[in-house]
């Protein structure tokens, strides 16, 4: 099943970090990553005004996985732990790694701990941006519009800029 994953971080290394995170995915059990995007760095979106200086780095990953959405779930929680995302329960708070499973297949799942494909993917420049690089005919389940026709429709602020 193809998994669609965003990954995001504003501090520190924030590419190695990232870096690490895409080994360890391309490392989960019955898994293959099968394309990445480039990186990007971006403005902050729904953060705090105290952190709204912050520059993220984003990028998005495919992944071939037999691992269900559940199992996939909690390791990905497992990956953003051992590279030192700790979760105080604020939303939006600076983070050293956000992985979040944007699409899963064609599965709709709306729990507390796991909603797909992901409510906001669609919106977020710097989710459709990457998504568009490495997969512009992908439909997200729910959507009519590909990856490119959906990043068409999205505003330039704020703003994402890919990285050599």
């Amino acid at each position: 099943m193809l998994a669609i994953l965003s990954l995001g971080s504003c501090m520190g290394d924030k590419a190695a970090v990232i870096e690490a995170a895409i080994a360890a995915l391309a490392a989960l059990p019955s898994s293959r990553l099968t394309a990445r995007a480039s990186l990007y760095e971006t403005e902050p979106v729904d953060v705090d005004p105290r952190f709204g200086d912050l520059i993220f780095l984003n990028t998005v990953v495919a992944l071939e996985t037999a691992l269900p959405a559940d199992d996939l779930s909690t390791a990905v929680h497992e990956i953003e732990f051992r590279l030192g995302r700790r979760r105080s329960g604020i939303r939006h708070e600076p983070r050293t790694i956000d992985i979040d499973i944007v699409a899963l297949g064609d599965l709709t799942c709306d729990r507390p701990d796991l909603r797909l494909p992901h409510p906001e993917a669609a919106n977020r420049r710097f989710v459709m941006e990457p998504l568009a690089e490495i997969l512009p005919d992908f439909v997200l389940p729910g959507q009519s519009l590909t990856a490119a026709a959906l990043l068409a429709t999205l505003p330039e602020r704020p703003a994402v800029r890919r990285l050599a």
